[in-house]
């Protein structure tokens, strides 16, 4: 008596199945209650943000990469013996990524006696802040692997024993706690983005046009993808706030500490989207800052493919017109896989 889309048209189930040939499911006895007791629901939506997240994860390494190279930003900070004497696991991963990405660069060795003492945090701490994010996601990996290969309604039966048992496993506050981690971990990521974002477009600490425009004053270059970016990353810190330190009581009373873990899963889910869409603002702004950088040299060979593919997707901006249509072409390309699979 439910409901179900056919076509991307949402109509009642039964005459629906009938006209496929189809037969409702008989189901057997708990069977039913199990499918909506527990937190499947919240699996099945914080598993999806899940795997999306960790991709991010890879594509913020490339994106950082490539604005480093952009920046004519210096390979030093993620010389492995750094991160040896500080060995969290993601750092140390985050380091080796970014080695892997900027081999082979050309660009590096064009600033190599440059008056710069230091590259600012946004460049220079991305194992640091981009580690802590990837600890974080492998943390609501953990959770999450834990939790869809378990039995969460209730009551419980053992049929060994022949037991039926009122338990707890229904409560979602390991996962909702996981997912939280995960839209923190991953806002932090957008964060630091949109701050390389601001290093590109601004021309006193890029050394490029203002905000990346072949022919500025004119034209107002990538300054809306800045704001853009500035915007989704406040809205993901509003989002990340926790769900799971959230409860209230219902069911007279029964039911009087609850884990919000369905709000952690959907906030999840929207960081996500907000994630994705930052990235891909500054992958199209730092391929608009290598193209002013063709001169001197190619950067890291992955790098290199990265921006070949962009410019495959979105051309060189030459003058102003509808950023959204960019922006939305390298999400899509994020969809694809593609960049992701240069990334890793």
């Amino acid at each position: 008596d439910g409901e179900v889309f056919v076509d991307g048209v949402r109509q009642p189930a039964r005459p629906a199945l009938e006209r496929a040939g189809l037969e409702p499911c008989e189901l057997e006895a708990k069977e039913g209650l199990a499918l909506v007791n527990g937190t499947q629901a919240i699996c099945a939506v914080g598993t999806l943000a899940q795997l999306t997240g960790e991709r991010l994860c890879d594509l913020a390494d490339l994106a950082g990469a490539m604005t480093l190279e952009g920046l004519l930003g210096s390979h030093r900070p993620f010389k492995p013996e750094i991160h040896d004497i500080r060995p969290h696991q993601g750092q140390r991963a985050a380091a080796a990524h970014l080695r892997r990405l900027l081999e082979g660069s050309e660009l590096v060795e064009t600033h190599k006696n440059c008056k710069k003492v230091q590259d600012p945090y946004s460049l220079r701490c991305m194992p640091q802040v981009h580690g802590a994010a990837r600890d974080g996601v492998r943390f609501s990996r953990e959770q999450l692997s834990v939790e869809i290969n378990s039995a969460t309604d209730n009551p419980l039966v053992f049929a060994e024993t022949e037991e039926l048992v009122s338990g707890g496993n229904f409560h979602g506050q390991p996962v909702s706690l996981a997912l939280d981690v995960l839209a923190m971990s991953l806002t932090q990521l957008a964060a630091i983005s949109e701050r390389r974002i601001e290093q590109l477009v601004n021309p006193s600490l890029s050394g490029l046009p203002p905000f990346l425009a072949k022919k500025s004053g004119l034209n107002s270059g990538f300054m809306i993808g800045q704001v853009t970016a500035a915007a989704l990353v406040v809205e993901s810190r509003i989002l990340s706030h926790p769900a799971c330190v959230d409860s209230i009581p219902s069911s007279a009373g029964r039911e009087d500490h609850v884990s919000m873990g369905m709000t952690a899963a959907l906030k999840a889910r929207q960081v996500v989207d907000h994630v994705k869409t930052v990235l891909a603002i500054e992958l199209l702004v730092a391929a608009q800052a290598l193209d002013f950088r063709k001169e001197l040299g190619k950067a890291g060979k992955s790098v290199q493919q990265a921006w070949e593919l962009i410019r495959e997707t979105v051309p060189f901006m030459e003058e102003d017109r509808e950023l959204h249509r960019d922006i939305q072409a390298i999400v899509g390309l994020i969809d694809s896989g593609k960049l992701v699979e240069l990334a890793r």
